[in-house]
């Protein structure tokens, strides 16, 4: 059997069969020769692994960005960039073309962070953004965020973070066990964990169950058993919030984690916002 000529075919048919790949694919045929390469490097074939609505997107973006083709402005956006007035991060996940975002302390509801005897707002070093969220103290912790699930890629699945460090002086966080839920639609899900960056210290607890408590929606929660919270590579903590299936229906997507069954003080946690991501991308 004869292998196909690759350079044999038009222009417009390659391309096409190339925007049908990945980004990591098509950059992998552009090493086959010259004329393949030109062709992977076309803008037709990169606009179409750039998010549909990449121009709001840029229009957003606090930094303009200065590209030269499709490819470029892919790649430089596959690095977070601050948009929405520094108040949220977004990026591309390279090798699926996915959206991720990061809603920042700021865009959340943290109950009382208006009062500075309770929470204060400050820079931190190593924080994505301008400024942080720190627990000062306070028995009644909740911290929600919501977004909508049109501004993610459709037909992936979720998973929602809240991102945290605690302070040198944190106190009371890990005597009774936060909730945590997360809620599209009429889909709830929900689970706990305790607020501790000593991630052994309570690994029965910290096993992250989801429940399915309302199922009359096409929106799916996973149910399973996960380590809830763990340190990662850049030193910052995340908490899992819970995970979904976005069907790319119009739906509103909240996450929470709040401690208020113990009437104890607590404080020390700085909370740096919400991340969501497709599953298995770090």
């Amino acid at each position: 059997m004869m292998m196909m000529n690759l350079e044999a075919l038009p222009e417009d048919c390659f391309a096409r069969i190339l925007s049908l790949t990945s980004p990591q694919d098509a950059c992998r045929l552009s090493l086959v020769s010259s004329m393949v390469h030109s062709m992977a490097d076309l803008d037709s074939v990169w606009e179409v692994f750039l998010p549909t609505d990449y121009k709001a997107i840029m229009s957003r973006l606090v930094t303009p960005v200065v590209f030269s083709s499709n490819k470029d402005l892919f790649m430089r956006l596959c690095t977070p960039r601050l948009i929405d007035g520094g108040r949220k991060i977004f990026s591309i996940e390279k090798s699926a073309r996915n959206k991720c975002y990061v809603v920042g302390a700021r865009e959340l509801s943290i109950t009382w962070a208006t009062n500075p005897l309770y929470w204060i707002w400050t820079p931190l070093h190593g924080s994505r953004f301008a400024e942080v969220a720190e627990l000062r103290t306070i028995w009644w912790l909740e911290i929600c965020g919501t977004v909508n699930t049109q501004i993610l890629s459709p037909k992936t699945v979720y998973v929602a973070y809240l991102i945290v460090k605690f302070a040198g002086r944190a106190y009371g966080l890990d005597t009774h066990p936060s909730e945590v839920s997360l809620q599209v639609g009429n889909v709830t899900s929900q689970g706990q964990v305790y607020l501790s960056h000593q991630a052994k210290k309570h690994a029965l607890e910290n096993a992250h169950s989801l429940s399915r408590l309302k199922a009359s929606s096409r929106s799916k929660a996973y149910q399973g058993e996960r380590q809830a919270i763990c340190e990662r590579r850049d030193g910052w903590i995340e908490i899992e919030l819970g995970s979904f299936y976005n069907d790319g229906s119009d739906k509103e997507v909240k996450m929470c984690l709040k401690e208020v069954k113990g009437q104890h003080l607590k404080g020390g946690l700085i909370v740096e916002g919400i991340e969501l991501r497709p599953k298995s991308v770090l």
